[in-house]
């Protein structure tokens, strides 16, 4: 059952403005045991919510890699989300909804809403944190900021740092929901058509040619006017605006670009140099959205880290489908720690 903690007060922001009176949504599976060495955060990705339970479903939950009968799993919706945490549909100071005039927010601003998290709970220490994706960004940030608190970083098809790639990515699925003049009439649906081309646009990073010409294949014979591939791009925006809002997705999009860890840190050598946490990061052969070389410098700079590599037909997206590829490889990287 997701729950909600409320962060009193005003809540400081990377970019110099504040959010008043932050809601931070979570979901939490299993117990914290009597060490309080069984805590699991896993954070999530993109459009996902804070119940891996749901999304993530392979290697979250009974019998599962990251098993509630075991561990202490926790999630937080992260900040700018629509999925119960403070973000664009929620009221400002004065009562009024933000819309598309939301604050900027960074990966920094919502780990910062995830460690207030932790004070509430009373973790003092976190066994694994991973995530996925957006999710690995705020990974590893937290292993900078607290790196005493974090024992064991996995990080899984993400990176230390955005590239122009990816923010050229952002940009031209944000360029689409700005061509939606409904973006700007502030209402909850404003900009949905534009998302849903937004997304379109995303789906291709998050596969492949190969895994799109196996999946949604042709042939001479085809309609081109109706082929598998046009249809299936117009059925995942259909499908992201049923559960989704464009003003989330453009804060969301906008605060992956924020991310390098070396920001005001000296760098990224001297910033990922603090880390203390044993440090897997599991990179995928087939990910153009992160490929081989942003994989790298994760080895490169983080102390004694491991880096290995999966191999899926779908690309980025195989952090969320390889479940036994990634299972495999957690469990060996853990079978040394007793408690897990």
């Amino acid at each position: 059952m997701m729950q909600l903690l409320k962060i009193p007060g005003r809540f400081p922001l990377e970019s110099g403005e504040h959010l008043l009176g932050v809601e931070v949504a979570y979901h939490t599976y299993g117990k914290l045991n009597d060490k309080g060495d069984n805590v699991v955060w896993i954070c999530h990705a993109l459009t996902a919510n804070s119940d891996p339970l749901d999304w993530w479903r392979g290697i979250a939950g009974k019998g599962q890699c990251f098993d509630p009968e075991k561990h202490f799993i926790v999630c937080a919706n992260v900040l700018g989300s629509c999925y119960g945490t403070t973000g664009p549909l929620s009221a400002n100071e004065n009562g009024a909804i933000y819309y598309h005039r939301f604050p900027d927010i960074t990966i920094r601003d919502m780990v910062n809403a995830h460690i207030a998290l932790r004070e509430y709970l009373g973790i003092s220490q976190i066994q694994v944190l991973t995530g996925g994706s957006i999710g690995s960004f705020q990974a590893v940030e937290w292993a900078i900021k607290e790196p005493d608190v974090v024992k064991h970083l996995i990080m899984i098809a993400g990176g230390v740092k955005a590239t122009s790639w990816t923010a050229g990515l952002n940009e031209a699925q944000r360029m689409a929901i700005r061509a939606d003049e409904s973006y700007y009439s502030r209402t909850p649906e404003g900009g949905a058509a534009g998302m849903k081309a937004a997304r379109a646009v995303a789906l291709l990073s998050y596969r492949n040619s190969h895994a799109y010409n196996q999946t949604q294949s042709l042939n001479e014979e085809d309609d081109f006017r109706n082929l598998k591939a046009i249809t299936y791009q117009q059925y995942q925006g259909e499908k992201l605006a049923s559960r989704f809002n464009a003003y989330s997705y453009y804060t969301l999009t906008r605060a992956f670009d924020s991310h390098h860890v070396g920001r005001k840190r000296g760098g990224l050598e001297r910033a990922l140099s603090v880390i203390k946490a044993k440090t897997l990061a599991i990179g995928i052969d087939t990910d153009i959205l992160f490929p081989r070389d942003d994989q790298e410098l994760i080895e490169k700079y983080i102390p004694g880290a491991r880096l290995e590599f999966i191999h899926s037909d779908y690309g980025h997206d195989g952090f969320l489908l390889e479940f036994e590829s990634i299972t495999g490889i957690v469990r060996d990287f853990m079978k040394k720690v007793e408690s897990f």
